[in-house]
């Protein structure tokens, strides 16, 4: 499969949070050829092992579920209403396409939202948990439960992948799906590189991120890694109404972001930050408080202490369904884990105090 044939395939793919089966089938098949083992956990978290028999273990990471929506009530007449899995935004819920994901296949469905005309004195309302709700076509609960919805099914936006002015990705689930693709693409690379790596790569999709990192966590404690790099997205600030004093300064288009913190090992960073400036790879920083807020913090903190960093893509409209990145900076995001990779010595001492 080429790349540009996985990237669209699994960005389509709908994985939504505790559901992940199917896009992690499709992003394991695709890196099969790049790897020399393979092994799944019974979450769902897949991972592909470059030179297995290595002592020293290297994790590169993503995170392959996107936010969706419970079923959670069903009224006498036919109308559904919504609980969040993972971080949904409710307020651009109203006149969007849905899947409703059943045990008779996929259903579709609308979020409804009342005509401007006859809005309540002619307010606007806004969209809440409470007032946002889907119409199936159905009429009664009875009618809803036949067609094989009930109360936990999950729901997705329809949205998919498009481009923008030929530079940029928009569609839903690039948070972070998009990560999927640039750690399967580093493997890609190694493998073509016919290198021999000094440890084991263990390139890791791992499930539930959305919820609080869970599948991080999980498969931290399986694979007991010695040191990990993951990627994930962070906030483009460009944007009309995102605060830089709040937020930092990141810009979609201006390369990776290599993110400061307390999960963040600094001697991991600094190396990461040498190995861009010696290849010419664009970077910009930022500033994690107390938590970077992604699986870097479950690897970090687990198996008595992992040093860990993370390089992020700057991504516009998060949790939207046009989410944006640029194509520049995935492919420098791809490059500087590569050439990292390539150089990284094993024996280095990541202790701060001897």
């Amino acid at each position: 499969m080429e790349s540009n044939t996985f990237l669209y395939k699994y960005l389509n793919n709908a994985s939504p949070t505790g559901f992940e089966a199917s896009g992690q089938q499709i992003w394991l098949d695709y890196v099969k050829p790049f790897v020399d083992s393979y092994f799944t956990d019974n979450y769902g978290t897949a991972v592909g092992v470059i030179n297995p028999e290595a002592k020293f273990k290297f994790v590169i990471e993503a995170h392959a579920d996107e936010i969706s929506w419970f079923v959670n009530y069903i009224k006498d007449d036919g109308y559904i209403y919504v609980r969040r899995n993972g971080g949904s935004d409710h307020m651009i819920a109203p006149s969007m396409r849905v899947n409703i994901h059943t045990d008779k296949g996929i259903l579709p469905g609308v979020f409804g939202w009342p005509a401007i005309h006859v809005r309540k004195d002619g307010k606007e309302d806004a969209p809440t948990l409470d007032n946002i709700f889907l119409d199936v076509g159905a009429r009664s609960k009875a009618e809803v439960e036949e067609m094989g919805i009930h109360v936990g099914c999950v729901i997705t936006f329809q949205d998919e992948l498009t481009e923008l002015n030929g530079k940029f990705y928009s569609g839903r689930a690039l948070d972070n799906r998009i990560g999927g693709y640039m750690i399967a693409e580093v493997a890609r690379k190694i493998k073509e590189s016919g290198k021999k790596l000094p440890f084991g790569l263990y390139v890791v999709n791992a499930v539930q991120e959305e919820i609080g990192l869970r599948g991080a966590e999980m498969i931290a404690a399986n694979i007991k890694p010695n040191v990990a790099i993951i990627t994930d997205v962070c906030h483009d600030t460009t944007a009309p109404m995102y605060s830089k004093i709040a937020s930092g300064d990141q810009t979609a288009g201006n390369g990776p972001v290599l993110t400061y913190g307390a999960s963040v090992h600094k001697k991991l960073l600094d190396m990461i930050i040498a190995t861009a400036k010696k290849n010419s790879i664009p970077f910009q920083r930022s500033a994690a408080s107390r938590s970077t807020g992604t699986d870097t913090d479950a690897f970090a903190y687990s198996n008595g202490g992992v040093p860990s960093a993370l390089i992020s893509l700057p991504l516009k409209y998060m949790h939207t369904t046009v989410e944006t990145a640029s194509k520049s900076d995935i492919e420098q995001v791809i490059n500087l884990m590569v050439e990292f990779i390539l150089e990284f010595d094993p024996s280095f001492d990541f202790r701060y105090i001897k």
